[in-house]
């Protein structure tokens, strides 16, 4: 016997274009299970929700920061739409990162399931600190600069660890990302990245602290991501943003991209060490990520755009201090997070930006000598890149206040400035300009 639409109808099974795989399956079978064969059918589609409240835990001394939390909040309050959103917070660092519904830098979104757009393209941007007893910070930050390298492209002297590379083929998402992966391992790019030197304030040991997130490897890891999002947006979704399509997490999809965070996680460590291993023996370290997802004990997804957890047990290899950077001329703090329920168990990554960079540079802001005096700052590709200097980031002063009032954090150590190393302009003096010539 052969079943046909009639035989589902008659079942009770409503009509759709479900019918041709139930056939399949009931023919395969011999039988037509209603329960079964519901799997089929689609849910039905999520509208966008009235908006879930969050908590926005920052303040405004200056007009410009007024202006910059307006934005925030505006972007929040559309972002809280989002149908399996379950909470969300913004920080003191926050600014906007994209156009209105996008979360914010300083954000955090919990939901039941994975938003690669939550976590951007820098995907596991993070910070790391190693120390050096024996070592002055000159002798180090030379050190360093040799090691690393900023800007575009990648290396070759420098390949990612074998018992990481091994763990690439099986993954869908990470299978043809393997040769990127190693070609960028041992590199920083370019934007807010840095090799920052200086003393602990506690004993006086030399620390080097870097700063960058998985490079290529990770831009077209998000690609993939939000384009198998935004395949399950459509058909779960239509109303949802594009920058806050999901993956469900229990779909073959959803545990696979998991899977594949785990290794961007695991290469985008390997890679901070690699440098500081590369700088001389280390003694002392630690991490932490800023730009990810993490998974708590009551099953739900917690996103991380800009925003550093501080909440027990927050990774395998966590321990219970986290880095918050300020500026190139303010130390890098050591705080011991706080696990604040208002900020979702996040404490913040640095101090954000009150302008962009664009309009940094149209208030013709950034006085290279004044802003890093007694300092030894280095720009790796030649040009100062202005908007990257302290005046282009929120007061730190005030962004330490704002973690004291609102409880986010416990510091407890500082890494004094020495100097740094960041990318620079290399878009205005490209290096294979320079190859050319």
């Amino acid at each position: 016997m052969t079943f046909t639409g009639k035989d589902l109808i008659e079942a009770g099974i409503k009509p759709g274009s479900w019918f041709r795989a139930m056939l399949e399956e009931a023919n395969a079978v011999g039988a037509i299970d209603p329960e079964a064969l519901k799997r089929f059918i689609p849910p039905p589609k999520l509208g966008l929700t009235s908006g879930l409240p969050f908590a926005l835990l920052a303040e405004a001394e200056t007009e410009d920061e007024e202006i910059n939390l307006v934005n925030v909040r505006e972007t929040m309050e559309v972002l809280m739409r989002t149908p399996v959103l379950k909470a969300g917070a913004a920080l003191p660092d926050s600014c906007p990162a994209g156009s209105v519904g996008t979360i914010p830098v300083g954000g955090v979104a919990v939901s039941e399931a994975i938003h690669p757009g939550m976590h951007s393209d820098d995907i596991c941007c993070s910070v790391a600190l190693s120390t050096y007893p024996d070592r002055s910070p000159a002798d180090v930050l030379d050190a360093v600069h040799q090691a690393t390298h900023f800007g575009p492209g990648g290396r070759d002297d420098m390949p990612m660890p074998r018992d990481i590379a091994a763990k690439f083929p099986d993954n869908p998402f990470t299978a043809d990302l393997a040769e990127i992966a190693d070609h960028h391992f041992g590199t920083q790019g370019d934007g807010n990245h840095f090799a920052f030197v200086g003393t602990l304030a506690s004993s006086g040991e030399t620390a080097l602290v870097t700063h960058h997130g998985s490079r290529g490897f990770g831009s077209k890891l998000y690609r993939a991501g939000m384009k198998t999002a935004d395949t399950w947006r459509k058909k779960l979704s239509p109303e949802t943003l594009k920058c806050n399509a999901w993956i469900p997490a229990d779909s073959p999809d959803g545990e696979a991209y998991w899977r594949a965070l785990q290794i961007l996680r695991e290469w985008t460590r390997a890679n901070h060490f690699a440098i500081h291993d590369a700088a001389g023996k280390a003694q002392d370290r630690f991490w932490n990520e800023h730009n990810f997802v993490f998974r708590r004990s009551d099953g739900l997804f917690y996103h991380g755009k800009g925003a550093t957890p501080a909440f027990d047990g927050w990774a395998e290899d966590a321990t219970d201090l986290t880095l918050i950077p300020l500026n190139m001329a303010e130390p890098v703090l050591i705080a011991r997070g706080r696990n604040n329920p208002n900020a979702l168990g996040f404490s913040p990554h640095g101090a954000g930006r009150n302008l962009s960079r664009t309009e940094h540079r149209r208030r013709g802001l950034g006085d290279l000598e004044a802003e890093t005096r007694g300092l030894d700052t280095r720009f790796y590709c030649g040009i100062p890149d202005s908007t990257e200097l302290p005046s282009a980031y929120k007061n730190a002063a005030e962004v330490r206040r704002q973690i004291a009032k609102f409880d986010l954090a416990e510091v407890v150590d500082e890494v004094i400035p020495y100097g740094c190393i960041m990318a620079g302009d290399w878009d205005r003096d490209m290096p294979w300009r320079k190859n050319r010539a």
